[in-house]
C-alpha cells in the first residue's frame, strides 16, 4: 500500500459573505479564491444557495451528511443554510456562485448535489464579475451582467445531477475514521488498522458501518476510492498513477476493484461518470 503523505494544513475562515450577498437587484454574485494544497475553509453557512466550482484543481466539499470530491468538470450545489466546509485536494482556482432565493424556488434546489459543468457554463462563470464591491457602472455593463446571470441559471437548470457523494455517519468515532480515510485512503491496508487509530475494535467499527451507513466498510471505502479516482481521471492522470496513488500494487488490481464495484471497467466508468 502507499505510504502516508504528511503535510501542514492551513485552516481559514470564509470571506465575509455579506460583501458577496445576492440581492433582488443582483440575484447572482460571483467570487474567486485561490486555494493552496492542504488549505481548508472552515465550516460555515449562508442564507442563500451556493455553487462551488473549481476552474483548475480539485476540492472536497463536506456537509454533516456527505462529502463530495469535485474535479473541474463538476460542481457542488449547496442548499441554503447548510453548514459546509471546503478543502483543497490540490492547488485550486475556486469559483463560487451565490444565488438569491428568487432563483431557486424549485424542489431540485433543496438538496446538496453534484452537477455536471458544461463548457458553456464554465465560460459563463469565468465572465461573471468577482470583485466584492464592484458593481456595473453603465447600463450596458448592467445588461451584460444580467444576461450572463440569466444564462448561468438556465445552464444550471439543465445540468445533469451525478450521484458522486460519499455518505458520512453521525457517530463521532466513526466520523473521525471516515474523515481520515477520505483524507488519505491508502494510509492503512485493513479495517483493524483504521479501527486502532480511533481506539476501537474492528468488530465495533464494522457494526457502526452497518448501523450508521447501511453498508460494510469495504463497500463504503470503494466509494471513496472511486471519488478520488474520478477526480484524478478528470485531470488526465494515467491509470497506473491513479492505481499507485490509491494504494494498489498494479493498474490491473485497481481495474478489478472498479469492475467489481460498478460492473464496468474504469475506462467506461470514467467516461460515463
Amino acid at each position: 500500500m502507499a505510504t502516508s503523505r504528511s503535510a501542514t494544513r492551513t485552516s481559514l475562515p470564509p470571506a465575509d459573505p455579506r460583501r458577496y450577498a445576492p440581492s433582488p437587484e443582483r440575484p447572482l454574485r460571483g467570487k474567486a479564491r485561490l486555494m493552496e494544497h492542504q488549505m481548508d475553509i472552515q465550516p460555515h453557512q449562508h442564507d442563500w444557495g451556493q455553487l462551488v466550482f473549481s476552474v483548475g484543481g480539485a476540492v472536497r466539499v463536506s456537509t454533516s451528511a456527505s462529502t463530495f470530491i469535485v474535479p473541474p468538470s463538476r460542481a457542488v450545489w449547496i442548499a441554503p443554510r447548510i453548514i459546509h466546509a471546503v478543502s483543497a485536494i490540490e492547488r485550486a482556482d475556486l469559483r463560487t456562485l451565490y444565488l438569491h432565493e428568487s432563483l431557486t424556488h424549485a424542489s431540485a434546489w433543496e438538496q446538496c448535489r453534484v452537477l455536471e459543468v458544461s463548457p458553456l457554463l464554465r465560460e459563463l462563470v469565468l465572465q461573471l464579475p468577482t470583485e466584492p464591491d464592484a458593481a456595473p457602472d453603465t447600463p450596458a455593463e448592467r445588461e451584460r451582467e444580467r444576461c450572463i446571470s440569466h444564462l448561468i441559471v438556465d445552464e444550471l437548470g439543465r445540468a445533469r445531477s451525478l450521484r458522486l457523494g460519499v455518505a458520512l455517519p453521525q457517530d463521532k468515532r466513526l466520523l473521525r475514521l471516515c474523515q481520515a480515510i477520505i483524507e488519505d485512503p491508502a494510509r492503512h491496508a485493513s479495517l483493524a488498522d483504521w479501527a486502532a487509530e480511533v481506539g476501537a475494535s474492528e468488530r465495533t467499527i464494522s457494526r457502526l458501518f452497518r448501523e450508521q451507513l447501511g453498508s460494510g466498510y469495504g463497500q463504503w471505502r470503494s466509494q471513496v476510492l472511486l471519488a478520488h479516482a474520478l477526480s484524478m481521471a478528470a485531470r488526465q492522470k494515467p491509470m497506473s498513477h491513479i492505481a499507485a496513488e490509491l494504494g494498489y500494487a498494479s493498474a490491473s488490481a485497481f481495474t478489478a476493484m472498479v469492475t467489481r464495484t460498478v460492473g464496468m471497467p474504469p475506462s467506461r466508468f470514467f467516461a460515463e461518470a
